[in-house]
């Protein structure tokens, strides 16, 4: 039997529009049982849209010669020129150099020592003393950046801070510290390990508690030590939450904070301390040269992008386990 031209055509238009109404039906039914719920998070993803999103769109100054009469979008089209302008800079160099190496150094202090932290904690039998241990460790998390870096200072200054002192009692010349530009990058993130890593324990403690207790019993059964539950349990129970956190820690890089460097940041100790964001924040900010600024800054960003899909490919391919 011969079907009539355009027929199928009507009868998958007729398919698309019932899976359309099953589909605005499904959504209605939702809305109107959690509708509190779709209320609460409106409030995060407006704040998102707002300051994150809508602020996007000012990344064109990036190739433009920005002047503040004629506005962001009157403002005439310069290509290349301010990328071509950073690339060509001496100083570049340097400064991809030294946002990298700290970088890597907060990562290669920071991602293990929580690990380990929430571990050694999951152990521990004594409720009192963990729960002590916690808070202790979690605390610093909450001080500002500001208060740590004074409290830094105030320590590792050479004429009145506590290290002078403690130096003093044997007679010993305290060395500036602050000074140096060799002792920068061991301020800052040996700061940052003690201030954050109580805080990224929590996350692998979580991970530790949805572990099956059966497979620590089957592991005792097997005369499993506690070192060898610890590396044959605990670990892979918490890979995928360390993989993913691994992958978005890669994936800012060149994102490493601007308030502490710049805070900690002295003549002294530029050949360190001057990273990416320190050098948009004075030649954006303070030298009024926003497009150039904003073409650094859009080069940073774009760099970490290729680093989070990178990390998170070869994540996946080794651990099976990624972003998406």
């Amino acid at each position: 039997m011969a079907v009539p031209l355009g027929a199928g055509v009507t009868g998958a238009a007729r398919t698309r529009e019932r899976t359309t109404d099953k589909g605005w039906r499904a959504a209605k039914r939702s809305w109107q049982r959690h509708w509190e719920l779709y209320l609460l998070m409106a409030v995060p993803l407006l704040w998102f849209a707002v300051f994150k999103y809508v602020p996007m769109t000012n990344a064109v100054l990036a190739f433009k010669d920005y002047h503040l009469l004629e506005g962001v979008w009157g403002s005439p089209w310069v290509g290349l020129k301010h990328f071509e302008a950073f690339v060509s800079n001496p100083v570049a160099l340097t400064l991809v150099k030294n946002t990298f190496v700290l970088s890597g150094y907060v990562l290669l202090a920071s991602f293990p020592i929580p690990i380990i932290l929430a571990l050694a904690l999951n152990e521990v039998r004594n409720g009192l003393f963990k729960r002590s241990v916690q808070m202790i460790t979690y605390a610093p998390y909450f001080i500002s950046t500001v208060v740590v870096v004074s409290m830094t200072i105030l320590i590792l200054s050479p004429q009145v801070g506590l290290l002078n002192d403690a130096f003093g009692l044997f007679g010993v010349p305290a060395p500036d510290m602050l000074g140096r530009a060799d002792y920068f990058r061991h301020i800052y993130v040996w700061s940052d390990v003690w201030q954050t890593a109580g805080y990224s324990a929590v996350i692998y403690l979580a991970a530790l508690a949805g572990i099956d207790p059966g497979l620590y019993e089957a592991a005792r059964v097997d005369g499993a030590s506690r070192l060898q539950r610890i590396r044959h349990v605990d670990i892979p129970g918490i890979l995928p939450t360390a993989v993913i956190i691994l992958i978005l820690s890669v994936g800012n890089v060149m994102a490493i904070g601007f308030e502490k460097a710049f805070l900690l940041q002295n003549p002294l100790n530029l050949a360190q301390s001057e990273i990416i964001a320190t050098y948009v924040y004075k030649v954006g900010v303070l030298s009024s040269n926003f497009s150039l600024g904003t073409a650094v800054g859009l080069f940073n960003s774009v760099v970490n992008l290729a680093l989070l899909i990178g990390v998170n490919a070869i994540a996946k391919r080794v651990t099976g386990s990624g972003l998406w």
